[in-house]
């Protein structure tokens, strides 16, 4: 690896696409390297297993896209081939053709015709056609998935003024509606209601003949032939455990995804929390919801991971003082925990990432998402921190800052303390956010309670601990910042983000649907209204451009501390009304003539508003007793040809 790396390999439609790096891999033991690899091959072997989550249709379309680019047309300078190059791109960075974040199905930038014609020029052979199936028939039957405007258009409704499982493309649910899957799993009785098990996260739920269905997804159930291949590699990374409570988490996992019993996943979810010293660490497994609008069945996503020793000693300064922040939050006593239990958290390098965290990723993770484990056993958080290096490297000099920050002071913060905010707030969201407070007697799952709402709460809640806890002159006494300026720095950052940077990634006329969108918009829009009279937060006009400008950091921490004491209650209640309420007014609705200029501004930047990687490969040698002498890496920089690879190397669930 040299000074000189290439972060940024390509940029199309609103994407750019970005590499990451693996520090001291040659150095690594090669059992090591042994143990990321078969977890590796785990983690890619379950990839099909979002597409089609995502969309029922959609690993129809992928084959048909992967046999166009193989075996299309000889000309391939053609406008169309273009369009099609750039939709095929879009089709595999979003898993699907619905857009990763704003959920809408997009097309192709070619006609219907123009693509059918490079359906018919390419070899037949290696299309998932139907028996008997013409050509010609295959390329009008796909070009009628692809190009209908009116057919599937949302994969992921939160309107709640619609049945949001009728309405959302998400293969979760079939023949049903949203009332009868509520009704369905508000049935389920809970053999042990201080343990719930999380009814729904690994199937789909469907209604055959008037009778209800779940297809679950396991060993010999739905998904099997890929789950079958999770577990081939899971079993070798086994052996090659670095000790015996990772031996014994993977040994449960294996269980899990071969009885598919949500008994053993909460089980298994315990004995990853209990492993706090291996080096490598993964997350593999149906983990977050909100893939499904009524926040009840997880996607499949996986991450394997080496950890950062600098980003280990943040975030267990913050970890270690869990009950501190528990004890000084502005949330009701009623709610806080009395005795935090459990918290780990750690820096990490990724190795690889699969399914709903790859291309794009998250920066932050915590987990285990049952609030009854993190009560009991307390929960991981990780902070990614070579992803959130090859974010910092790529996005270096790009004018947005000094676009959107009213003053050379803002700039100068944010260049001075930026990486440190950023981080400081991921570890703040992840670690202490997520893993503080409690539900009230009785309450139920928030996916049960606050419904549609409950991802968009829990985000929330999360963020505005981070927020009020950063502005905390604790954070000075442990080490973890050198002054105030950080927390300033971070306000600054996402009082602009909320109103304004993030809405160059919503079109325009649209309104907010995703729930970390709607988060920021309603912790931000929350406190810009309730300051208004006191002038904490001003918005400013400058040589015609708007900014949001803090004038009083403490008197908005403490805005932040008042509505966080007030997120924590809907969601410990379990009170849909004010949940709704709140999103409703604060997190859905875009100032237009805003959300115009912010665009406009946005756009002659000529910076893509969303990124996603290249995992880096693996080759593994083997001699002639078929024992692995060695493991290189490499850092492709084509990302088609990593996705063709991945169709073919990990391809293993039927498409008829």
């Amino acid at each position: 690896m040299t000074d000189d790396f290439k972060y940024q390999c390509e940029q199309f439609s609103d994407i750019r696409i970005l590499r990451y790096r693996i520090p001291e891999w040659e150095n690594l033991p090669l059992k090591r390297k042994k143990l990321i690899y078969f977890l590796h091959q785990a983690a890619h072997s379950g990839r099909d297993i979002i597409y089609d989550q995502n969309y029922k249709h959609n690993l129809l379309i992928r084959k048909t896209l992967h046999q166009i680019w193989m075996q299309g047309p000889t000309n391939q300078q053609s406008e169309a081939y273009s369009a099609f190059q750039v939709y095929a791109k879009r089709f595999w960075f979003s898993n699907g053709f619905h857009h990763h974040y704003s959920m809408d199905k997009f097309f192709p930038e070619c006609s219907k015709e123009d693509f059918q014609e490079l359906i018919m020029q390419s070899d037949p052979n290696g299309f998932p056609m139907q028996d008997h199936e013409s050509i010609a028939d295959f390329a009008g039957r796909l070009c009628d998935l692809i190009f209908e405007k009116d057919y599937d258009q949302k994969r992921v409704s939160l309107d709640a003024s619609h049945d949001v499982v009728q309405a959302s493309a998400c293969n979760f649910y079939e023949g049903l509606t949203q009332q009868e899957a509520e009704d369905f799993y508000r049935a389920k009785v809970q053999a042990n209601p201080d343990e719930p098990i999380s009814y729904g996260l690994n199937s789909k739920l469907i209604k055959e003949n008037g009778a209800f269905v779940e297809k679950v997804w396991k060993s010999g159930g739905m998904y099997g032939e890929a789950i079958d291949k999770i577990i081939y590699w899971l079993e070798l990374a086994f052996d090659v455990a670095e000790n015996s409570k990772q031996q014994h988490a993977i040994r449960l996992l294996i269980d899990f995804y071969k009885s598919g019993d949500l008994k053993l996943f909460d089980e298994f979810s315990i004995a990853w929390l209990e492993d706090t010293e291996s080096e490598v660490d993964f997350i593999n497994g149906f983990i977050e919801v909100y893939g499904d609008p009524l926040g009840r069945k997880a996607t499949f996503e996986s991450v394997v991971m080496l950890r950062d020793e600098e980003g280990t000693k943040r975030a267990k300064t913050i970890s270690d003082h869990a009950q501190w922040f528990e004890n000084h939050s502005t949330t009701d006593a009623c709610f806080k925990k009395e005795k935090v239990t459990g918290v780990t958290a750690r820096g990490v390098h990724v190795v690889a990432e699969s399914g709903d965290c790859s291309p794009a990723t998250p920066i932050g993770i915590n987990l285990p998402n049952a609030d009854w484990i993190r009560a009991k056993h307390g929960s991981k958080s990780v902070n990614l921190s070579n992803i959130v290096d090859a974010y910092d490297a790529a996005s270096k000099d790009s004018g947005a800052l000094e676009e959107f920050a009213f003053s050379e002071e803002e700039v100068r913060l944010s260049k001075s303390y930026g990486t440190l905010a950023g981080n400081l707030h991921t570890d703040l969201h992840e670690i202490v956010g997520h893993g503080s407070g409690k539900l009230a007697a009785g309450v139920p799952d928030p996916a049960e309670s606050l419904k549609i709402y409950s991802s968009t709460i829990e985000e929330a809640r999360a963020d505005l601990v981070a927020l009020y806890f950063i502005m905390d002159k604790k954070l000075i006494e442990l080490g973890l910042m050198p002054s105030l300026d950080v927390g300033k720095t971070e306000y600054n950052s996402y009082i602009r983000g909320g109103l304004m940077t993030q809405l160059v990634r919503v079109d325009i006329g649209k309104d907010l649907e995703e729930s970390h969108m709607r988060n920021r918009q309603i912790i931000a829009k929350w406190a810009y209204e309730k300051a208004l009279e006191s002038d904490v937060i001003k918005k400013l006009t400058k040589e015609g451009k708007t900014y949001f400008v803090i004038q009083d950091y403490e008197k908005l921490r403490e805005l932040f501390g008042v509505l966080l004491r007030e997120v924590q209650r809907i969601k410990s209640e379990g009170d849909y009304d004010a949940a709704q309420k709140l999103v409703e007014t604060y997190g859905v609705k875009i100032d237009q003539e805003l959300h115009k200029e912010v665009k406009s501004r946005w756009e002659k930047l000529n910076i893509p508003p969303y990124s996603g990687f290249i995992n880096p490969e693996f080759q593994c040698f083997v001699n002639e007793n078929g024992e692995v002498e060695r493991i290189d890496v490499s850092y492709p920089d084509d990302f088609a040809a990593q996705m063709l690879r991945y169709d073919e190397q990990f391809g293993f669930l039927s498409v008829l």
